[in-house]
């Protein structure tokens, strides 16, 4: 159930993405070759492959095997969970919502009789559309996750599992990309509606909108022409591990095609689902006091590739990779669904889009070691708390020494230096790219990392 940005290397899949306008053939041919390659290099069992620019079908194929156990082919129909792409279903219901009066998202989510204790905190409906509400991901709890993950659990017993955690920060104030959040936004929707969550969805978003291959992807109920999921390692494909359907919910239990996501995009970008206000809250970045660039908005993030601006997400759920990304001024829509983990999803789509754009594979510039004032330094001196991915802790102190910004984790036996990059961003051997947050000349936190499964830290007092 994870989000993805448009920034892996083509080199990945073997494609060279020089600039150029190639003949329609041309380009059929070279996205075949992109789209072809994992399969062809027994990295992915099965995928199927939408590109389609205006009204023009450019590629719609699939590749290698539906089910491998049975010998049944990828194809175009073929219907892949799509793990977190069901953010933007759950976000564009809840919006839905709010547009008819049902909902306001500066509401206090206590208003719709959850069951999650605050902590005194006031959380607002947009800090779950936008993963600022701090609290933890029941996905992100490790073994606590692992011993239910089998079970068709009640919202609340599944809610029940990160209860009696401490919010990461207070909510509005970071970005945590958040599982448990969507998942409230579920339990939200079925309390206002009085339906359930994959019932909803059906009445309002698929059968409208001729969308015959996306369904609440329940693991009991019989869904034609439905993919299975695999895990690569070194001895080959495996099945993957059982996962509950009930557990990613308003999350990430959705399943789909290609040509539907294909419809669907088409639909939401032309304002046939939400109307123009709420679309423009769902693909604008949230906005952190901090001021810190920032991508995801409601279920969709805004981001570019050279020039070209594109709303996308990825998803990532047992035995499947999957990508969709819409680039607004060009028309053009890609989506990548692969029953394999892990699969290149994302970095097919990025050189499909990039070979239809004529655009150049991004091509980091080389890190910098920027000199910084002793004033400036001190602004990020002091310790902090890390949150790791399981819901852990860990300490960090950044200290000044020799004219250069330390960081030491506990338990190291010494620190390592940060090279500035300019505009409070870092990088280091280790914890690699470090980006604080700074609110009236003092840093309140940093991110380790990028993208939406970056991990934050605040300052300890």
């Amino acid at each position: 159930m994870r989000s993805c940005h448009l920034i892996a290397c083509a080199s990945v899949v073997g494609v060279s993405l020089a600039a150029q306008s190639p003949s329609r053939a041309a380009l059929i041919a070279r996205l075949d070759s992109i789209a072809g390659a994992p399969v062809k290099a027994g990295a992915v069992a099965g995928m199927t492959v939408a590109v389609v620019k205006g009204r023009d079908t450019l590629l719609m194929k699939g590749y290698g095997f539906a089910d491998v156990e049975n010998q049944l082919a990828a194809t175009p129909q073929t219907v892949f969970r799509i793990g977190s792409i069901t953010k933007q279903f759950t976000s564009s219901a809840i919006m839905q919502l709010v547009q008819e009066g049902k909902l306001n998202l500066d509401d206090d989510i206590t208003k719709y009789g959850l069951t999650f204790p605050t902590h005194g905190r006031k959380i607002l409906l947009r800090h779950l559309l936008n993963h600022t509400s701090g609290i933890p991901s029941y996905t992100d709890v490790g073994s606590r996750f692992g011993t239910v993950m089998r079970m068709d659990l009640s919202h609340d017993s599944l809610i029940s599992v990160i209860a009696k955690d401490s919010l990461q920060f207070e909510p509005g104030t970071h970005f945590y990309y958040n599982n448990t959040g969507y998942f409230m936004l579920g339990m939200i929707i079925e309390k206002v509606t009085g339906k359930k969550y994959g019932d909803y969805l059906a009445e309002r978003l698929f059968a409208p909108h001729g969308l015959a291959g996306s369904t609440y992807c329940d693991t009991k109920k019989l869904i034609p022409r439905r993919a299975q999921g695999y895990d690569k390692g070194a001895n080959g494909f495996t099945n993957s591990d059982f996962l509950s359907m009930d557990l990613p919910y308003a999350a990430g239990s959705l399943c789909s095609t290609v040509g539907d996501l294909v419809s669907w995009t088409t639909r939401l970008h032309a304002g046939r689902i939400v109307n123009a206000t709420s679309f423009r809250d769902m693909t604008t970045p949230v906005k952190l006091p901090s001021g810190r660039p920032m991508s995801y908005g409601f279920g969709l993030t805004a981001d570019t590739a050279g020039t070209h601006r594109v709303i996308s997400h990825g998803g990532g759920i047992n035995g499947f990779i999957s990508f969709l990304s819409h680039f607004p001024d060009d028309s053009l829509t890609v989506v990548v669904l692969a029953n394999t983990s892990p699969a290149p999803s994302d970095a097919v789509a990025d050189a499909l889009a990039r070979a239809v754009l004529g655009v150049p594979r991004r091509v980091p510039p080389p890190p910098k070691d920027l000199p910084t004032t002793a004033e400036e330094r001190a602004q990020y001196v002091g310790r902090y708390a890390i949150t790791r991915p399981d819901g852990s802790k860990a300490g960090v102190r950044l200290y000044d020494e020799n004219e250069a910004l330390m960081f030491q984790q506990d338990g190291q036996p010494a620190g390592v230096k940060l090279a500035s990059q300019g505009n409070h961003v870092f990088t280091a051997r280790g914890p690699g790219r470090v980006a604080f947050d700074v609110v009236n000349g003092k840093a309140t936190g940093f991110v380790i990392g990028g993208g939406s499964r970056a991990l934050e830290s605040v300052r300890v007092p």
